[in-house]
């Protein structure tokens, strides 16, 4: 039986993305056993990040306190003629992890999603027309999601952008890496013929 504070505490960490109830029980106990190796340091840790990391006004993307608009948006070596479109400003930090684009980004701080009641007027969409128009994209790459959310954001956006200049792309679809067909959706299959490239 566990003490009520271990509880508590490894409710809150079941919480958080990719811990379920073990893995939450192991990370409390490891917090309550060391903490002045493991407890302290992440109570410090997690008072600087909520006190020091904040939403760039141009991207939505993280930046700290003090640095507004962020280090990417500032950066004259990135290419200022695409733009890529991501729901959540942690989708930029695995985009950047890629090394592939080098760009600008703009996240719109989520997806259209009636059941979850999120509708234009709670994204940053006015924003990226906005900003298409004022820096004068050549093309705007949606980097969403591949749900029925995520698809229709992609036509809302597409839309919302006929008009400009920008050219609205989106990207590719297909079979993940070290993957097998037999491993594969119906959906994802489907996407990866209609996507097939020249070889």
């Amino acid at each position: 039986m566990l003490l009520a504070p271990i509880e508590s505490l490894e409710k809150t960490l079941e919480r958080l993305p990719g811990f379920g109830r073990r893995s939450a029980l192991r990370a409390a106990l490891a917090l309550v056993r060391e903490p002045a190796r493991l407890s302290e340091p992440l109570e410090r840790a997690l008072a600087t990040a909520r006190s020091e990391v904040c939403a760039c006004s141009r991207c939505g993307g993280f930046t700290v306190a003090g640095s507004d608009p962020c280090d990417m948006c500032c950066d004259p070596r990135r290419d200022t003629s695409s733009l890529c479109i991501v729901e959540d400003a942690a989708d930029i930090i695995s985009l950047e992890a890629t090394g592939a684009f080098r760009g600008r980004y703009h996240a719109l701080g989520g997806k259209l999603s009636p059941s979850h009641r999120m509708g234009p007027e709670q994204l940053r969409l006015g924003a990226l027309a906005d900003r298409v128009r004022r820096e004068g994209f050549r093309e705007v790459l949606l980097a969403l999601s591949t749900d029925m959310d995520g698809d229709a954001t992609a036509l809302y956006v597409a839309e919302l952008l006929r008009g400009t200049c920008a050219k609205v792309t989106r990207l590719a679809f297909g079979l993940p890496a070290d993957s097998g067909i037999a491993y594969s959706d119906p959906l994802t299959l489907r996407r990866a013929i209609q996507g097939r490239q020249d070889v």
